[in-house]
């Protein structure tokens, strides 16, 4: 069966480096739109760069440093889906409605998530190297 080459969108990206090339940029409109649009973004960007410096230069392991990092990388990943979201539902229509509340509740709450695992992986693993400074 042939696929017929018009009921793809216009906007689906191209192939090869011209595809990386859009690719990244569309990225960085999306960063620009979520630090200009998200004031949440730009709050949790304010916590999570200078937790991503400190994490580098904590005396652990590689794959603790990781960890750290990651979760963090996490809570904006999870940060920009969830303003993704609201800016769908926004843009479907301002009007009050159950199922717009629930899918933003829902978005709202991964965020939450994101910031329980963060904050656990910090505590469990930074409390063995604050236990060893406080008790030397």
């Amino acid at each position: 069966m042939t696929e017929n080459k018009t009921s793809f969108s216009e906007f689906k990206s191209k192939s090869g480096l011209k595809r990386i090339m859009s690719a990244a940029s569309y990225s960085m409109q999306g960063f620009k739109a979520a630090w200009r649009n998200e004031h949440a973004f730009r709050q949790e960007l304010a916590v999570v760069v200078p937790a991503m410096l400190l994490a580098l230069f904590l005396p652990l392991p590689a794959v603790h440093r990781l960890a750290l990092v990651a979760v963090l990388i996490n809570l904006l990943i999870v940060e920009l889906l969830n303003s993704a979201i609201e800016t769908v539902v926004d843009r479907i229509s301002l009007e009050r409605h159950p199922l717009s509340k629930v899918a933003k509740d829902v978005g709202s709450a991964a965020v939450f998530l994101a910031l329980l695992l963060a904050a656990a992986t910090w505590i469990v693993i930074l409390l063995p190297l604050a236990r060893a400074f406080f008790t030397a």
